[in-house]
Order: C-alpha cells, then sequence, then structure tokens
C-alpha cells in the first residue's frame, strides 16, 4: 500500500524532464523566509536562465495591500536535498515592479559594494560562523527540564552523549542536506549553552557569502519543520548565566593574505573602530542583550580588539599573528543578523574611502 514518504519522494525524471524550482526570498521581518515553488520545462543551472515571479507583497509586510505585487528577481540557484533530482532551490530578491529594490532588499545594496571595482580587486573572503538554539513547540531549548534549567555551562560546548548534545540529529541532516545542495559549508559543532549549535559557511567570496548563509538557515528552517522542533536566531534567548548566539564573521582581502598583511589588517580593525556605532546598529536587532562584556562577549559600547581575546570585538587568531597575514574575526554580529548587511559593511569600511 502506498504511503505518503512514497510520493514525497517519487523520482520525476523517470517520466518527465519538467523540474520544481523553489523561489525563496527574505520577508518582511528581516528574517521570516517565504518560499513558493512553480514548474519549469527543464533542468537549469544559471539563475539568468529563470524567469522572474512575483508574490503578494501586502501579505508578507512588504507592500501595501492595493499595490501588492512584489517581483522576485532569481540571484543564486543550489540543488534542492528534499525534492532531490535536477530540482532546485533559487535565492531570490524584491523589487517593484518598477524595478527598484524594495526597503527589505537588503542584496542590492551588498551586490552594489561588491561590484566596485576596488572591492573586486580585493577578492573579499568571509566564513560566518552561524549560531542559532533549537527550541521544543513549547519555545523552550531542546533538552532542557520543562519549566526548569539544566546543569550550569561547561560539558555542553563541542558535547557528546545524551545528557550534552541535544538535536544532533536534526544538525547531521542539516550538515548534509548543506552539502548536497552545493553550499559551502565547513563545520558544525554544539555551542556553550545547551541546545544551541553552530555551523559555518566560507570561505565565501562577497556575494556568495551571503546567498549561501540565507539558503543554509532556509535549509535548517525546513529540516526543523519536518523534525518538529522551532530554530531560533534571537541572540539572547534565555536571558541570565546563559551565553547568547552570534555570527562571528571572519574575514579577509588578497591584501591581508599576502606578505606583510597584518599591517593592512591593522589599518582595517582601525577603520572599523572609527565607525564601530554605524555597524552595530546594523549587526542585528536585540544584540544589547548579548554584548555585555560577559559570555565571550565585548560590551557593545566600547571597541577592542586582541589576538586570541574571544572576549574583544575583533579577534586576530595566534596563526595570522605568527604569519604576519591571513584574516581577522569580527565578533560582534548577532545570530540573526543580515549577512549581505554585515559582509558589504565591512568590506565598504576597510576597503573603500570613508565617505
Amino acid at each position: 500500500m502506498a504511503s505518503l514518504h512514497d510520493f514525497v519522494n517519487l523520482d520525476l525524471s523517470d517520466t518527465t524532464e519538467k523540474i520544481i524550482a523553489e523561489y525563496i526570498w527574505v520577508g518582511g521581518s528581516g528574517m521570516d523566509m517565504r518560499s513558493k515553488a512553480r514548474t519549469l520545462p527543464g533542468p537549469v543551472t544559471d539563475p539568468s536562465e529563470l524567469p522572474k515571479w512575483n508574490y503578494d507583497g501586502s501579505s508578507t509586510n512588504q507592500a501595501p495591500g492595493d499595490d501588492s505585487e512584489v517581483i522576485l528577481y532569481p540571484r543564486a540557484i543550489f540543488k534542492d536535498p528534499f525534492r532531490k533530482g535536477n530540482n532546485i532551490l533559487v535565492i531570490c530578491d524584491s523589487y517593484t515592479p518598477a524595478g527598484e529594490p524594495i526597503p527589505t532588499n537588503k542584496r542590492a545594496k551588498a551586490a552594489e559594494i561588491f561590484s566596485n571595482p576596488d572591492v573586486e580587486a580585493e577578492e573579499p573572503w568571509f566564513g560566518i560562523e552561524q549560531e542559532y538554539t533549537l527550541l521544543t513547540m513549547s519555545k523552550w531549548p531542546l533538552g532542557w527540564p520543562e519549566n526548569g534549567y539544566p546543569g550550569p555551562q561547561g560539558p555542553y560546548y563541542c558535547g557528546n552523549g545524551a545528557d550534552k548534545a541535544f538535536g544532533r540529529d536534526i544538525v547531521d541532516a542539516h550538515y548534509k542536506a548543506c552539502l548536497y545542495a552545493g553550499i559551502n559549508i565547513s563545520g558544525i559543532n554544539g555551542e556553550v549553552m545547551p541546545g544551541q549549535w553552530e555551523f559555518q559557511v566560507g570561505p565565501s567570496v562577497g556575494i556568495s557569502a551571503g546567498d549561501e548563509v540565507w539558503a543554509a538557515r532556509y535549509i535548517l528552517e525546513r529540516i526543523t519543520e519536518i523534525a518538529g522542533v522551532v530554530v531560533s536566531f534571537d541572540p539572547k534567548p534565555v536571558p541570565g548565566d546563559w551565553n547568547g548566539a552570534g555570527a562571528h564573521t571572519n574575514y579577509s582581502t588578497k591584501s591581508m593574505r599576502g606578505d606583510g598583511g597584518i599591517d593592512v589588517i591593522n589599518a582595517a580593525i582601525e577603520k572599523l573602530e572609527a565607525r564601530h556605532t554605524e555597524h552595530i546598529a546594523a549587526y542585528g536587532e536585540g544584540n544589547e542583550r548579548r554584548l555585555t562584556g560577559n559570555h565571550e562577549t565585548a560590551s557593545i559600547n566600547q571597541f577592542t580588539w586582541g589576538v586570541a581575546n574571544r572576549g574583544a570585538s575583533v579577534r586576530i587568531g595566534r596563526d595570522t599573528e605568527k604569519q604576519g597575514k591571513g584574516y581577522f574575526e569580527d565578533r560582534r554580529p548577532a545570530s540573526n543578523m543580515d549577512p549581505y548587511v554585515v559582509t558589504s559593511m565591512i568590506a565598504e569600511t576597510t576597503i573603500l574611502p570613508a565617505a
């Protein structure tokens, strides 16, 4: 007897060349991911081959009801780990019918910055450490006692065992699904707070870092949907003596990676310090609850940097210091940051002349 599972896993290539394309975009809150699917006549490998599409922006808080049509522009393609075969996931950004980016489209400005010849010449690399928390349907961290608290932090970071690692099957499923999709996911680990995990995307060049993080977030949302678990990107999901969740952003340019790069890194950090307030304002909502100066964070009100210092705003690794070249880590971005905003802002501040 046929089951729902049988139909979900039908191999369409046996009977048709048609494929399913899942168009994905960022909704009105800046963190809600929306998607819908359409049938295409055959396999597609380049976003330029895909048709534009539209959606009702009044239902996503992105347009008024009397002028609700918003246009989706396909930007990046990934293999679909859910439908498999030739089916694809399509990262899109959103425009008015006149071709203007809507206010919540942060990709458009980022693409403008990354297409600047001075930025392109520096080949900016990004590695983003995306932390997140798995919650039950009652919005309490996975593995925590109902209406109670687990033992204090200490054994959970990179921990193993049923009393230390909660939701590993979800994390591994996401890891493999991202690799299948073609996302440059470079690793995973359990985090300091129980029920909190991290995946890393990169090194990715320019605008592709944002595309890949959003695609990885979408896949995580879909996998937790299947598992009946909620994923939270809140930067401080539980008040008190618990670590928050960030999106530490590792960064280098061609000049930083070359001989004498440490001088370029130091100059870049000085530029970041000069625009600290602007960066903080763009680094995620609710970040003030996380950047307290405790729990491996710097104070939101003060810019600091240091070698191997995880309590600083910006950290330089020991290998970079030793080799005199490499990369640095901006530890300020919150877990709910927009990767298009953060990556392009770092590139703009460190490469382009001050406005």
